[in-house]
């Protein structure tokens, strides 16, 4: 049986013991056999051109989303408006603090709804035991 992978190459190239350096014309470990290239070329952008930005305010709307609700709604609004007007990018990260933000409204207004309801419910209970209530 040899010892060849069926394109005639062996399978994985020989690697040198501990310590021996390479033949030379042998690449070290990890490099490609000579005569191959390193990879393939980065593609460059044209001159003046500018990787498209991404709005600020629509990191500022998902980070003040987990701090204060109330804000990433508004700037989230706000930065949808600008990346429609302007082309930035960030929608995602918009809508994602304007999700984020309006979970985060509705659950402080439902803390106090019950909240309300628990207050109301204890002064009900203290003028009737009190014998204040008429």
């Amino acid at each position: 049986m040899s010892n060849s992978h069926p394109s005639g190459q062996p399978p994985y190239p020989p690697q040198p013991y501990q310590g021996q350096q390479p033949y030379p014309g042998q690449p070290y470990p990890g490099q490609p056999y000579p005569g191959q290239p390193y990879g393939q070329p980065y593609a460059v952008a044209p001159y003046g051109y500018a990787a498209p930005r991404t709005n600020t305010l629509a990191i500022v709307s998902l980070v003040s989303a987990f701090v204060v609700s109330i804000v990433a709604v508004i700037t989230g609004h706000i930065a949808l408006s600008q990346i429609k007007r302007t082309g930035e990018t960030g929608r995602g990260l918009a809508l994602a603090g304007l999700i984020i933000g309006y979970v985060g409204v509705g659950f402080t207004v439902l803390f106090f709804i019950i909240w309300l309801a628990a207050v109301v419910s204890l002064l009900n209970v203290g003028y009737a035991t009190t014998g204040l209530a008429s």
